[in-house]
């Protein structure tokens, strides 16, 4: 008879506790039996992905590194959404309780989660892997309706619900996840306001001149900063809360207050349960707590005294654990981190390590400033090695920096060449010199050894088929350039892997040749493109993006297959995270009539719409609309579809212009509309939002949108192009200056049809216009330097002529279950967005 496995239970589902158990497997698939609780009813995600989904850039499902079927798929039993409690360590049992709540479609169903008051699971070693939670300072009047902490799904769903119906936010810590959480509220059209109670933002990573110039880039996108405030009291008015009370006596007028102030282990379960807890739970060098049976790995530890609140530590303490518990080496010790990081806050790249000022009076310090840019370097050289190091701004050399500075290697006399490379090219740092533990890729912990049996046994030759071999890459990307070196080191020469430039995934074929293809062989279906070009095989994740280039490419002759739209243009309408529906009727410009307006109020009231909102487009928003309702919803408003839900041009937003501003030189809300009856409809790689300015004071924000059109002195238009205030913020670059509303119109639909032709699909203009460079866009759109002015003008009237109102279609539905079967919704989209 077979000796059982031993068990192992591992309690927490992070990333510390996921990462230990991939170590693990890595190591010894089959040694244990293993059992998982997760607090949270998902599997493993990124919590440094938290502020993408906060802020719109990214989908919840998108951020998962170990879903739901990778823990069926490996023989591993996850209790998700149970709550481990207690260890009783007389009868080796891990007590958990379910915490029943309602989850989205990537969570597990409720209705599969355990009914038992307790779970207990035997153990033969436990994991303790609970991580940390934010940390509250002491104020009176936090907790209840418009308080949030920040570090869950669950907070991110939270705080932009609420911010829907708030005008001022404020958060509370000016660290990385302060600022991060401040970058993901400006997207939910609220006031923010960072409170810092040291001197400085982020005092842990930047000295005082790095910490100043962050702040000033900072505020220039605006949000506003606070330093060294000390809140004391949260205060409301009618249950609502209205003011922050300082130590300093000021105030601050807000409406929400997100915190974000630093971490502190999670180490109840390890006191509940007799281990050793002191600011963490204590461990030795093995990441062993007081009982030799029971581990603990990640924010929850305390090892030598300190606490990490970074992921690399998290990475060598999982590698330590799982050479100990498999016996590869059972004599590995965790000896401690030296801390360094490279990240992007509110879009300003960032790489900081060790000391960030000098501490002793030989210590040599080298600074570059570059205020107007907002770049800033500085490092501090001790004894011919890095001690530390600040680049902002501009992180170029960041990667073989952090590779120095961890293994201590000795540096070049020339400092510059280690903040901007050598003048040669030549390599600061040989790959050669790094030891195999060497940890190349910091976001996902892979080392030099790894990379280099990808490269060696893998065969793996190129860039992306390294990433996705070891994952190396696919976090920041910044050691990209390292991987690029191993690869020529131990392969000879990087290999160009052509799939990288595939329009999709399911074709082999860049965009000019698919393009060149699908018209020789007059193919209008994405059913015939897989059939004539992919092979005869459909792939699911390619049929939006083709069905969008078809679209573009046969205007009034796209075969439409519904299977290959999202959900949003399958119905014409926006879904929301409930399941039902945003309805945005056009209104030209902003400008509306006393009809349209009276219209929009009776439509509300009788299909009991839960919000009506204005947007940031100039439109109103009817929200939580019932996908039947859809159709008698259109009749009933009698307004052209506002292309809210499509890939497209969206909207052209417009300030008063000269009809009453004193400021205004051009009439901005005439163009706006003209723009918007022309381009109504049209779709493009990804969303265009437009708008026009009367003026260069900018009220309308158009330096900052796809397309823009500011009226200056004289009687003149300027047109810019590639801008972006979102996620991303990018000033548009000028275009050129035109006379005429007719000549704003050729000129911005020229540019239109040349990126629906050449962007990449969700390639926004502002990548587009980057990778073009302004000065051959404007040779080619204004001064016609590749003779296509008269076909690109051509290509978008045809678009423009092709155009038909979703909403006004004589025959909807199109197909009988457009409208139908609302339970569905979600369910489609989260799949959809799961590709």
């Amino acid at each position: 008879m077979n000796n059982p496995k031993p068990k192992l239970v591992v309690i927490g589902n992070g990333m510390a506790g996921a990462r230990v158990v991939e170590e693990i497997l890595k190591r010894a698939r089959g040694q244990f039996d293993i059992v998982m609780f997760g607090a949270e009813p998902y599997g493993n995600y990124n919590r440094i992905l938290l502020s993408n989904v906060l802020n719109g850039s990214q989908q919840a499902a998108d951020i998962f590194m170990n879903p739901l079927a990778w823990y069926s798929e490996n023989g591993i039993k996850l209790h998700a959404g149970v709550k481990a409690t207690r260890i009783d360590r007389e009868r080796k049992v891990v007590i958990g309780t379910p915490l029943k709540k309602e989850a989205p479609a990537y969570a597990v169903d409720a209705a599969a989660m355990p009914e038992a008051a307790v779970i207990e699971e035997t153990y033969d070693h436990v994991i303790i892997a609970t991580g940390s939670r934010p940390f509250v300072p002491p104020m009176e009047g936090f907790g209840g309706a418009g308080t949030f902490l920040f570090r869950t799904i669950d907070d991110c769903d939270q705080i932009a619900e609420y911010a829907k119906t708030c005008k001022k936010a404020a958060v509370i810590g000016g660290g990385l996840l302060g600022l991060e959480a401040a970058r993901g509220l400006m997207t939910h059209g609220v006031e923010v306001t960072v409170l810092e109670a040291a001197p400085q933002l982020m005092i842990a990573q930047l000295d005082a001149e790095a910490g100043q110039m962050l702040r000033g880039t900072i505020e220039g996108m605006g949000i506003a900063v606070m330093c060294e405030k000390i809140t004391t009291k949260i205060v409301r008015v009618d249950g609502r809360i209205a003011r922050l009370d300082f130590k300093d006596g000021s105030t601050l007028a807000t409406d929400m207050v997100v915190i974000s102030a630093g971490i502190r282990p999670i180490a109840e379960i390890a006191g509940a349960s007799g281990l050793s807890v002191n600011k963490g739970i204590v461990c030795d060098d093995q990441m062993r707590t007081s009982d030799r049976h029971i581990f603990a790995v990640g924010e929850c530890v305390e090892h030598r005294g300190r606490i990490y609140g970074l992921v690399d530590p998290i990475w060598e303490q999982a590698n330590v654990l799982a050479d100990v518990l498999t016996g590869l080496n059972p004599k590995a010790e965790y000896l401690g981190s030296k801390l360094g990081t490279k990240l992007k806050v509110m879009g300003v790249e960032l790489a900081s390590m060790g000391e960030t000022k000098p501490s002793l009076p030989d210590d040599e310090v080298v600074i570059y400033r570059e205020p107007s840019r907002g770049v800033y370097k500085k490092l501090i050289v001790r004894e011919n090695k890095i001690a530390g190091a600040i680049l902002l701004g501009e992180i170029d050399t960041a990667g073989v920096l952090m590779q120095m500075f961890m293994a201590d290697t000795v540096v070049s006399a020339r400092r510059a060449d280690l903040l901007f490379g050598t003048a040669t090219g030549a390599p600061v740092l040989s790959v050669f010199d790094l030891p195999d533990h060497a940890q190349i890729c910091n976001c996902n912990g892979v080392s030099k050894g790894a990379i280099k049996e990808a490269i060696q046994i893998g065969k793996c030759h190129s860039v992306s088929k390294v990433g996705g071999c070891t994952k190396a890459g696919l976090g920041c990307g910044s050691c990209k350039s390292l991987v690029a070196q191993l690869i020529e080191a131990y392969a000879g020469e990087v290999t160009e892997d052509p799939s990288e430039h595939y329009y999709v995934p399911g074709v082999p074929l860049e965009k000019s040749q698919l393009v060149a293809e699908i018209k020789r062989l007059g193919l209008k279906s994405v059913s015939a493109v897989f059939r004539e070009l992919g092979g005869g095989k459909e792939d699911p994740g390619s049929k939006v993006g083709l069905a969008s280039l078809l679209k573009t490419l046969w205007p009034g002759e796209y075969e439409d297959e519904r299977d290959a739209r999202f959900i949003n243009d399958r119905v014409h309408a926006n879904i929301q995270k409930d399941g039902t529906f945003s309805v945005v009727p056009r209104i030209y410009g902003g400008v509306t009539t006393p009809d349209e307006l009276r219209r929009i109020a009776d439509v509300a009231v009788k299909y009991n719409v839960p919000m009506v909102k204005f947007t940031g487009g100039q439109r109103l928003d009817l929200l939580g609309v019932k996908k039947d309702d859809l159709p008698k919803m259109w009749k009933d408003l009698g307004i052209p579809s506002g292309h809210a839900y499509t890939k497209g041009f969206r909207t052209c937003k417009s300030c008063v212009g000269t009809d009453f501003c004193r400021y205004g030189v051009g009439d901005s809300i005439a163009l706006a509309q003209k723009i918007e009856r022309r381009f109504q409809g049209v779709e493009s790689p990804h969303k265009m939002k437009l708008a026009t300015a009367g003026c260069p004071r900018n009220c309308s924000e158009a330096y900052v949108k796809d397309l823009g059109a500011v009226a200056i002195e004289g009687g003149l238009w300027e047109i810019y192009i590639g801008g972006a205030a979102g996620g991303s913020v990018r000033k548009g670059d000028l275009l050129c200056t035109v006379k005429t509303h007719d000549e704003v119109l050729t000129l911005m639909g020229r540019f239109m049809q040349y990126y629906r032709e050449h962007g990449k699909y969700l390639e926004r203009t502002y990548h587009f216009v980057e990778r073009f460079g302004i000065e051959t866009l404007r040779k080619i759109i204004v001064e016609d330097s590749e003779g296509i002015a008269t076909r690109l003008d051509a290509g978008i009237q045809q678009a423009v002529d092709a155009y038909k109102d979703p909403w006004k279609e004589a025959e909807l539905p199109a197909y009988p279950a457009q409208f139908s079967a609302p339970e569905l919704a979600h369910a489609l989209a989260v799949a959809e967005n799961n590709g």
